[in-house]
């Protein structure tokens, strides 16, 4: 059985390679995923939309550097690359706070913050 540190790297892992399955299988049907500033999605038809945005080309480049966990919940913090279809490439420090619920990511609250 996995642990929830396994499950958030398992979801970093598939978002390397826009594996929608892989993604999808750690998460609650109902989950909710907030990119503070930006957007919320609700539910896996939603969260799955957002896993290859058409607003960038190709898997991003994620280096998680720390995971704290206490409980229910699993922090995140670390480094990613990706391309802005409208701007090219772009480098980028992120946190994301994994809360869960029997077993599953049941909320995603994501912090994004460009790097020059």
């Amino acid at each position: 059985m996995m642990t929830q540190r396994d499950l958030v790297l398992e979801y970093f892992a598939g978002f390397r390679t826009s594996d929608h399955p892989r993604i999808l299988a750690t998460l609650t049907d109902d989950v909710e995923w907030v990119i503070h500033g930006h957007r919320t999605t609700r539910g896996k038809t939603e969260f799955d939309g957002e896993i290859e945005n058409p607003g960038f080309t190709g898997s991003p480049a994620l280096d998680v550097q720390r995971v704290f966990e206490d409980g229910p919940v699993v922090v995140t913090t670390g480094e990613g690359r990706g391309v802005s279809v409208e701007h090219g490439p772009f480098r980028f420090a992120f946190n994301d706070l994994f809360t869960f619920r029997d077993g599953r990511i049941a909320r995603v609250d994501s912090y994004v913050v460009p790097l020059a």
